[in-house]
């Protein structure tokens, strides 16, 4: 099984920070591109990448277009980005990440949805009983998935479970989390739909009528959105300003060595003391349902 290190530049809650990754020899490399989609391909186990841990608020993210793609907080206005605590929720209530080497194409209308992709990775949502660390990368079982629609784009929302945690055994279907943990995906739907009403924004929506589709449907929505990375890091589609830059794909366009992503990394400021996290960000926003 491979392993992966990740680095730290900057300072963590300031706009500075960046979180590199490097493979087990050592390696810069891009956590988008270098890491394989599959862990293990006869088992559908999927390669997840961990952005955000559960119960935090700071929204972490893969860059997409960033040489290298490090993990760095999203920003808006200037302003680093927090997710509102909705009551009853506290942050993110999964380990939530992307699986890497996909890429939802703003180009392709999704034929379930009617609506084009979001520019970015897969995203995963969790579920298992660990907090995981920003920068990991964990294996998971795919379950089922859950087509939000955000800003009238297709943004597909895979529900998954580490196969370290205990209980992942007990897991292989969307059911399963139906059965052993009632009230998690009703709360993961809610939790969508309700997470930018405090900045302002509606309500989102959802494709199927907010319904779960199965694991099988899952996985071929992860694999169309592998097919449309393999066409944006061969040069075959234009990637909407994604940075593709890799170091270990020998037959990509976009390969750089080792000593032009060294370099990359060290332009970076070093590692310092984080910063201070905003006290609002732990305010509790009280939303009535509609």
């Amino acid at each position: 099984m491979a392993s992966y290190g990740v680095e730290e530049r900057g300072c963590l809650n300031s706009l500075e920070y960046r979180l590199f990754f490097k493979n087990n020899k050592g390696e810069y490399i891009s956590p988008l591109h270098d890491i394989p989609m599959y862990a293990d391909a006869h088992k559908n186990v999927f390669n997840m990448v961990v952005e955000v841990p559960r119960w935090t608020n700071a929204k972490m993210e893969i860059a997409t277009k960033d040489t290298l793609n490090p993990i760095k907080q999203d920003v808006k206005k200037g302003k680093l980005r927090y997710v509102a605590n909705v009551f009853p929720h506290r942050g993110y209530i999964w380990n939530y990440g992307a699986i890497p080497q996909t890429w939802e194409d703003p180009g392709h209308k999704d034929e379930n949805t009617g609506c084009c992709g979001d520019n970015d990775p897969i995203d995963v949502c969790e579920i298992g009983s660990k907090i995981c660390s920003r920068g990991a990368v964990i294996q998971v079982k795919v379950l089922g998935t859950l087509a939000l629609i955000d800003e009238g784009e297709t943004d597909w929302k895979v529900i998954a479970i580490n196969v370290e945690d205990p209980e992942a055994a007990n897991y292989d279907t969307i059911d399963d989390v139906r059965r052993l943990k009632p009230g998690y995906l009703e709360a993961t739907v809610d939790w969508f739909r309700r997470y930018k009403v405090p900045d302002g924004k509606p309500e989102n929506k959802f494709a199927f009528n907010g319904e779960f589709k199965d694991k099988d449907f899952a996985i071929d929505i992860i694999n169309s959105t592998h097919d449309s990375w393999k066409a944006l890091i061969n040069k075959k589609t234009d990637g909407e300003g994604l940075n593709c830059t890799n170091a270990t794909l020998s037959e990509s366009p976009f390969r750089c060595d080792q000593t032009t992503a060294r370099a990359i990394v060290e332009a970076a400021p070093v590692c310092g003391p984080a910063d201070p996290i905003p006290t609002d960000v732990d305010k509790w926003f009280y939303y009535e349902k509609k």
